[in-house]
């Protein structure tokens, strides 16, 4: 099977060290891992908010002004006379 070396920082290095199980290479903890085909940049963030994305649904929002709305401030506990 061909092979490639890479570049790690010392601090990845191990945390792929120590994520090792007994008898695993490096390869068999990496390869179930998932990167996302594309990655979202601030330009493209910034895009997506102007052309009226939201990022939270609308009945998440509704429910979070629901819960607003009926919120009242803590009750002020007396404290207890010691015997």
């Amino acid at each position: 099977m061909a092979t490639k070396t890479i570049t790690l920082e010392i601090d990845v290095y191990e945390k792929l060290r120590l994520s090792i199980r007994s008898g695993e290479s490096f390869s068999e903890v990496i390869r179930p891992a998932s990167f996302p085909d594309s990655v979202i940049t601030g330009a493209g963030l910034r895009k997506y908010f102007q052309q009226g994305g939201r990022g939270v649904s609308e009945q998440y929002l509704d429910a979070i002004e629901t819960a607003a709305r009926n919120d009242s401030p803590p009750r002020k506990i007396q404290p207890q006379a010691k015997i």
